[in-house]
């Protein structure tokens, strides 16, 4: 494990009873996710430091092993810088290269882009202990082959639902099937029954050919024919729609 890592991860300094700093990340992605075309030679993130002290980053790309560190994690791509100091209120790009190595053409591949900012060490004094906090943020990154049947915006409205049962036989959830080679992004789901919007807190994913099933907690008993799907979908670029769909029976 490389020193950044480990000093980031091996619970960082001293015990605690003053915090030092602040305890929210100064280093910001310009973006919530990354698209990377297969036709591309490169394709670049933006990072920036919106707090007042210097600080030093480390970026790398997992395939979803939230674990991973740039050690273990294998992906066929490259990034550059894997490690460098940003200044307050500067900016630094992220070079990701894909390698060439097969990855499947005829659908979308999902990595995670990691951003570990570790802040400059504090000294302890005799009056009090110093806890300090490094913080990792990761993004999805779709690798996105070309000539793909349909495209991104539309893979949503090809989405077809259906009410099952919960976990267990125990309440119900909605099973949504995704036929297009895009993964679609969900900011929330839920049920709409008449007027009356059912939604579950949180949102999720489906892979491209696969099914996934999200809990309805709040639905109680089964609605009647009118109850549709209600969705709140991600873009490319973070921006919401929320649409409905009919449910299959």
């Amino acid at each position: 494990m490389s020193n950044v890592l480990r000093y980031a991860m091996s619970g960082l300094l001293l015990a605690t009873a003053m915090f030092v700093g602040s305890s929210q990340a100064s280093v910001v992605i310009g973006g919530t996710r990354v698209v990377y075309p297969a036709q591309e030679r490169e394709v670049t993130v933006r990072l920036t430091n919106e707090g007042k002290t210097p600080v030093l980053v480390q970026s790398w790309l997992d395939s979803g092993d939230d674990k991973s560190t740039p050690d273990t994690a294998k992906v066929p791509f490259t990034i550059t810088p894997p490690i460098n100091r940003l200044d307050a209120g500067k900016g630094q790009a992220l070079r990701m290269v894909y390698t060439k190595e097969p990855l499947p053409t005829d659908k979308e591949s999902l990595f995670w882009l990691n951003v570990l900012e570790v802040p400059p060490k504090a000294q302890a004094t005799n009056e009090r202990n110093l806890l300090q906090f490094a913080f990792r943020t990761r993004i999805k990154v779709f690798f996105r082959p070309d000539g793909l049947s349909g495209n991104a915006t539309e893979a949503s409205d090809k989405l077809t639902w259906k009410l099952v049962s919960g976990k267990d036989g125990k309440g119900f959830a909605l099973e949504v099937s995704n036929p297009t080679p895009y993964y679609v992004n969900f900011a929330s789901l839920g049920v709409k029954v008449g007027e009356r919007s059912i939604q579950e807190q949180g949102g999720g994913m489906v892979a491209p050919g696969e099914s996934a099933t999200f809990p309805i907690s709040a639905l109680a008993t089964r609605p009647g024919s009118n109850a549709r799907a209600l969705f709140t979908v991600i873009n490319d670029y973070g921006a919401l729609g929320e649409k409905e769909a009919s449910l299959s029976p």
